[in-house]
């Protein structure tokens, strides 16, 4: 296990501070275990902690609140605070963000930490900040040298990986050719080994067309894209069994009912669909593919219920949870490999 005693391994970013992330965030080390607690780094304003803390006291005691603030380990960035007002969002919330990301970022690749969690951030007003990337995904796999990443969901009922993300449905096929599906699938099938401990795991490839094409009368993805990627992928995946193309409305019930340990959906809203109806509270966003652990809570910025004390942080807890497991079953492998040589 990571030692944890000696300075603090896992950073948390505050996301967009006039959305639900600093109060999500607060809620979730409030409610973390101390050894827990005591391993997070969390990077933000305070003034956004303080706010965090007025909005939460609706419900939890205020003088506990505080204290917690005052005991965090609290790198804040040298942006200066702008008067934000939780639930009124602008390209001074966007900047916010982006200078907590950064911060974090900088502190992962000096190797200060080997996790990091972050808060949701707004797109919009993160690009109106000057962010060149559709969101933390990208960015993180930018500034950190990652070739490839993939977005993974990790819930109670469902883990599922998107072969692609923020796309027109028009150009999933495209996105799904030359090698990157079959390197999605090589990634999350690697992830369910050695990320989530599975021996000998099932990874189902979801179809992209209704009936997976019904061969090919509805499409030829399958057989021109998706069969031979996992053909390829299942040659060098080891001990973990692929199976598809999947029937899309069937295999998300299948795997929910245990037939497989995690899927790799075609597109977005095909995977994340499921996941938020069967996952919502509990699932966390995991980014394979990154040299550190990143993790997020499954939702967004949601300033329409920013400041009042009514967000739930379960995601939060659970991805601030999975965070500091995946660090320590990382370390443990690698212990375990250098005792080998």
């Amino acid at each position: 296990m990571t030692d944890a005693a000696s300075r603090p391994d896992l950073a948390l970013t505050l996301g967009d501070p006039t959305g639900i992330g600093p109060e999500i965030t607060l809620a979730a080390l409030a409610d973390a275990p101390v050894p827990l607690r005591r391993r997070c780094r969390v990077f933000g304003h305070r003034a956004a902690l303080v706010a965090a803390v007025a909005s939460l006291a609706r419900t939890r005691a205020r003088a506990e609140l505080e204290q917690l603030v005052d005991e965090l380990v609290l790198h804040e960035p040298a942006l200066p605070w702008s008067a934000l007002v939780p639930g009124q969002p602008g390209p001074a919330s966007g900047a916010a963000a982006l200078a907590y990301l950064d911060d974090a970022i900088a502190a992962a690749g000096r190797g200060e930490v080997a996790g990091l969690v972050t808060a949701p951030l707004s797109k919009r007003w993160a690009k109106a900040a000057g962010l060149a990337f559709l969101g933390h995904t990208e960015l993180l796999a930018s500034r950190l040298g990652a070739a490839e990443v993939v977005m993974m969901f990790v819930g109670p009922r469902l883990r599922v990986a998107l072969a692609t993300t923020h796309l027109p449905l028009a150009a999933v096929p495209a996105a799904l050719a030359d090698g990157r599906l079959t390197r999605v699938i090589e990634l999350t099938a690697a992830a369910l080994v050695t990320d989530l401990g599975l021996a000998r795991p099932r990874l189902g490839v979801v179809g992209l067309n209704p009936h997976a094409g019904e061969g090919g009368l509805l499409g030829p993805e399958e057989a021109a894209l998706i069969a031979p990627a996992i053909a390829a992928a299942q040659a060098v995946v080891g001990p973990v069994t692929l199976t598809g193309p999947l029937v899309p409305d069937v295999a998300f019930r299948d795997h929910a009912e245990g037939r497989y340990d995690g899927l790799v959906a075609m597109y977005h809203d095909q995977g994340l669909i499921p996941v938020k109806l069967l996952d919502f509270d509990d699932a966390v966003n995991v980014t394979l593919g990154l040299p550190i652990v990143r993790t997020s809570p499954d939702h967004g910025t949601a300033f329409d219920l920013a400041g009042q004390g009514r967000a739930r942080s379960r995601s939060m807890q659970q991805a601030l949870q999975l965070a500091a497991a995946l660090v320590d079953r990382r370390a443990a492998a690698a212990a375990a490999g250098s005792a080998a040589r």
